[in-house]
């Protein structure tokens, strides 16, 4: 499902403009970005939080040269669903 995908399903739902709920999209998604990058995480209750992971210094290797490189410990962002989130496609998504 892409962005457009969704503005189509909730502009359906709602009866709002495409229009309108592409910009409440993409104003949320600004949030979000813009809280994690200021050092916030996230928290939406029954959906997940997005989350800040730091990754710790490691040893990495180039195959092209065979030499090893330091990767300095760094923060990702990171998406960790609720387990009401993890429940619900557990048991609606069947196993391919």
């Amino acid at each position: 499902m892409t962005k457009a995908d969704i503005v189509s399903k909730i502009s359906e739902k709602s009866g709002i403009e495409k229009g309108d709920v592409l910009a409440a999209v993409e104003a949320f998604m600004d949030e979000v970005k813009d809280s994690l990058e200021g050092g916030e995480n996230v928290y939406l209750r029954g959906f997940g939080s997005f989350i800040i992971k730091e990754r710790a210094e490691k040893t990495g290797r180039n195959i092209s040269k065979n030499t090893t490189i330091k990767i300095p410990a760094h923060n990702i962002p990171a998406f960790k669903p609720a387990k009401v989130f993890v429940e619900g496609v557990k048991t609606k998504v069947a196993i391919k």
